[in-house]
């Protein structure tokens, strides 16, 4: 333990920023603009803090961990001065100031915080040039979890024009322990506590997994070879403690697990385009099972033998109908599904089968955090690398991965054989995502309301589309909205949707987690074979039908001045 002298409280001046609202992933700009524009980060901070009514803030306890990229330290340390002078009561920080996300969520949970901010911009470029981001979960350990809490922010942050900081406070992040601090002011002595980054939420791991029979596909005599990416994120830390030093996978099959602030230069996104060295080692067709992470921990890609791609839709189908294999829902038994309304409809298959209820909803954890805490859900995910069940209120990458592997310890099948035998059993939704990033957002807006404007027209769903040989027919057309079955807050304007007599989907939304300039336009397809004779083509060639009529009537690259795409997932 160790005890500081007192620390003086002082009142700056500020001036409020009208860019200040929180989106589903928390406030996400360039780093430059937090690190360059004088009080953008202590307004943002204190207007989290002030949204906190004061009765519960004073001697409350808040988690505070980032995934390591370039001005989280120096974020931290201003976090901690500024919780000292607002009257939090004890602040848990991760060991050199690192948490995943998911470690944030499982120690709120644990420990009964008031919440917890996370200093991170999830798969966003690091670096000086990159983007930076603060997220703040809430009670439950989900992410803002209610609109009204990102309003309160958002409120504070328009008019506040003062912040409270203890300047002269200084804490080793490195340190590990208990630091006690005398603050010259009216709250309770304030408490630091630098904890083991991968403990408590290892702990928590060793209670939902059979931890034996994944040790033994690891380290048997048919030893199954794995190789994890951790992209130069925080996951690094987990990877090493969790999948080497406690599973018994071997040092090198743990990849880039030393954390950097800029992610070794390349963006800490797991997907085909931005993990291609981990998937060209797959392809030699040595290694039964790779993995990658973003920079936080929270989404993940998992790659069979020979570079055998599971699609993230696809993934949490193949999951759900597994979840016997986990010792934790062998317990508790299945409450309920859920997926974002822009993920594919395979779970809804899974959830048929089962005979368990399935909820479709907006873009964005939170919504999720809800049905889990009313017990309505045990598995949610989003079709953006994030799946997680009702043990946390995040999405949860490494927990994913080990579904995985308890799926191949019990089924003694490779990951393209368990995913084969999903497709023969309830048939294969092909599907992709287009993005076009860094769109004005002038022609973003205009373009996502005239598509608006023509699927919601009353002719629009007797329409049929002809592409070669195939006649699509619409079904219905919708601007996607959202009644919470928990307390009936109605979301509006959560994507575009065609649906077609087929079962085959377009979807269209603009997105709103990024941190660059301009907007990002998604397009999403589509299409279910149900013949396994039929389930093993690539998945371009049969949507490519689908994504000309997308193209022909949202007339993208003409009102974008785009030629293609920016990423295909």
């Amino acid at each position: 333990m160790h005890y500081s002298t007192k620390r003086a409280r002082e009142i700056e001046r500020t001036s409020p920023f009208d860019d200040q609202r929180p989106g589903t992933n928390g406030l996400r700009r360039k780093t430059a603009v937090f690190e360059g524009k004088k009080n953008y980060l202590q307004n943002y901070i204190q207007s989290v803090l002030s949204s906190i009514d004061l009765r519960d803030r004073q001697g409350c306890t808040m988690v505070v961990g980032s995934d390591g990229r370039y001005f989280s330290r120096a974020a931290t340390e201003i976090i901690v001065q500024m919780a000292a002078a607002n009257g939090i009561g004890r602040l848990v920080i991760g060991h050199n100031g690192l948490l995943s996300t998911p470690a944030v969520s499982c120690i709120i949970r644990k420990i009964k915080a008031i919440g917890g901010i996370i200093l991170t911009a999830s798969h966003n470029p690091g670096g000086p040039g990159g983007d930076f981001g603060v997220k703040f979960n809430v009670a439950n350990g989900a992410s803002q979890f209610v609109n009204t809490v990102m309003e309160k922010i958002a409120q504070v942050s328009r008019t506040l024009e003062e912040y409270a900081i203890c300047p002269d406070l200084r804490i080793d992040l490195a340190r590990l322990g208990r630091h006690d601090f005398d603050l010259e002011n009216k709250f309770k002595p304030f408490r630091v506590e630098i904890v083991d980054s991968v403990e408590l939420y290892l702990n928590l791991l060793r209670t939902i997994f059979d931890f034996n029979a994944i040790k033994s596909l690891l380290t048997g005599p048919e030893q199954l070879k794995i190789r994890i990416d951790a992209m130069n994120g925080v996951m690094g830390l987990y990877v090493r403690r969790i999948m080497c030093d406690e599973l018994g996978a071997p040092a090198n099959a743990a990849v880039n697990c030393v954390p950097m602030e800029d992610f070794g230069g390349r963006p800490p996104e797991p997907n085909l385009t931005y993990a291609a060295p981990l998937v060209d080692a797959m392809k030699g067709g040595d290694i039964g099972f790779g993995a990658a992470f973003d920079a936080d921990g929270d989404r993940y890609m998992i790659l069979g033998e020979n570079g055998f791609f599971v699609n993230p839709s696809d993934s949490l189908a193949v999951m759900a109908a597994n979840l016997s294999c986990i010792p934790y829902f062998r317990q508790l038994g299945l409450k309920g599904f859920a997926r974002s309304m822009a993920t594919s409809t395979a779970l809804d298959s899974v959830a048929k089968a089962l005979k368990v209820a399935l909820y479709e909803t907006p873009t964005g954890w939170r919504f999720f955090g809800n049905l889990m805490d009313s017990g309505r859900c045990s598995l949610c995910g989003e079709e953006s690398f994030g799946t997680s069940s009702d043990h946390i209120r995040e999405k949860d990458g490494l927990w994913s991965v080990l579904v995985w592997l308890s799926m191949m310890a019990a089924r003694k099948q490779g990951v393209d054989e368990i995913v084969k035998d999903h497709w023969a059993k309830l048939g294969r939704n092909y599907f992709c995502r287009f993005d076009y990033e860094g769109v004005d957002p002038r022609a973003a807006f205009y373009l996502m309301r005239d598509l608006e404007g023509v699927i919601t027209d009353k002719a629009f769903p007797s329409q049929k589309f002809a592409v070669g040989n195939t006649v699509y027919s619409v079904e219905r057309a919708d601007n996607f909205e959202y009644v919470d079955p928990v307390d009936g807050t109605v979301v509006r304007n959560q994507g575009l949707r065609i649906i077609f007599t087929d079962a085959s989907r377009l979807v269209f939304r603009l997105s709103g987690s990024g941190g660059g300039a301009g907007a990002t336009v998604r397009i999403y397809a589509e299409s279910l074979e149900r013949d396994p004779e039929r389930q093993n083509r690539e998945t371009q060639a049969v949507l490519g039908p689908l994504i000309a009529i997308a193209l022909k009537i949202s007339d993208i690259h003409e009102r974008t001045g785009r030629r293609s795409p920016t990423v295909i997932t």
